[in-house]
């Protein structure tokens, strides 16, 4: 796909960018490569491919889901300035 100067100038208006000549022509070279990249992977035949989810066949380390740590609740609301009903109360920011 190749992209012309107009198509540059108009996404970099969209994006509020303010652009020299230079610096589409720039863009403009830049982009039509990534295009063309993009064109050339969508190219190739990926039937009977299974999509992975990491490039190495990775396991996850698993661990019991179990408490730990004593409950603390009632330790740390005492020290708070307003709590109501086990919940801590903050000023409202918005209005």
């Amino acid at each position: 796909m190749s992209l012309t100067n107009a198509d540059v100038q108009k996404v970099a208006r969209l994006a509020r960018l303010a652009m020299t000549e230079a610096e589409i022509e720039s863009a403009r070279s830049q982009l039509s490569g990534i295009f063309d990249l993009i064109a050339e992977m969508q190219a190739v035949d990926t039937k009977g491919i299974t999509p992975m989810s990491h490039a190495q066949d990775l396991s996850q380390r698993l661990r019991e889901d179990k408490v730990t740590e004593a409950d603390q609740r009632e330790l740390f609301q005492s020290i708070a300035p307003q709590v109501e009903a086990g919940l801590y109360l903050v000023p409202q920011v918005i209005e």
